[in-house]
């Protein structure tokens, strides 16, 4: 089955890097570009891409802005922002706003197909390391520990198990499960905390304390 994509970057050679990338990948197709986020709305509606590679930084509609907007659709597709510089703070915005991962524009191009697969599928999390830094770095701690949100002993052990990387079935794997219990315990998690997909049940359970991003997940 072939995953639909959608590039935003204003710099056209960005554009066309990018397609050349991931059109060249059996099972990925640009379906679309556009050069500024206010474009979005518009060809997601026509196109109905299942990612969309999305810049961070835009004269006119900048991708958080961009990306708050598409995540309230229904049924939005996933997003993934481009970004010239990891450690920066509107690439944590953008993951606050919705946005699934971030990527590199400098990323080999082996890594970006792994990373919009990723992303499509939607059962592990994009650079677990990474968003924990950003988090360590960026973030608005509350230090709540997630009291609030009432999960269960096994539902925070696999909110744990996400913010390490590991998909479905490698968390089944680990606590000799079944993937769809996983599955299930997993979207009691984002229904509990609110989020909308593991990047920001993540980005919550480092906000709160509940997992410190000073320092790597339990192995």
């Amino acid at each position: 089955m072939s995953t639909g994509l959608l590039i935003v970057d204003d710099e056209e050679l960005v554009r066309a890097g990018l397609r050349a990338v991931l059109d060249a990948a059996p099972d990925l197709h640009v379906l679309g570009e556009a050069a500024d986020g206010a474009e979005v709305p518009g060809l997601v509606a026509r196109l109905r891409p299942d990612v969309v590679l999305m810049d961070v930084r835009m004269p006119a509609v900048d991708g958080i802005t961009a990306t708050r907007d598409l995540v309230r659709r229904p049924d939005p597709p996933g997003v993934l922002v481009l970004t010239t510089f990891g450690n920066d703070g509107h690439v944590y915005d953008a993951l606050r706003a919705g946005a699934n991962g971030f990527l590199l524009k400098r990323t080999p191009p082996a890594e970006i197909v792994r990373a919009v697969r990723t992303v499509a599928q939607g059962e592990s999390l994009l650079f677990p390391a990474a968003v924990r830094e950003l988090v360590a770095g960026f973030g608005a701690h509350t230090g709540d520990g997630l009291a609030s949100a009432g999960l269960t002993d096994r539902e925070a052990g696999v909110l744990r198990l996400v913010a390490r990387g590991l998909s479905n079935a490698e968390i089944a794997a680990e606590l000799v499960l079944g993937v769809e219990t996983v599955k299930t315990h997993v979207g009691n998690v984002l229904a509990k905390l609110g989020a909308r997909d593991r990047t920001q049940a993540v980005v919550r359970a480092y906000e709160s304390g509940f997992i410190d991003p000073r320092r790597p997940p339990e192995d």
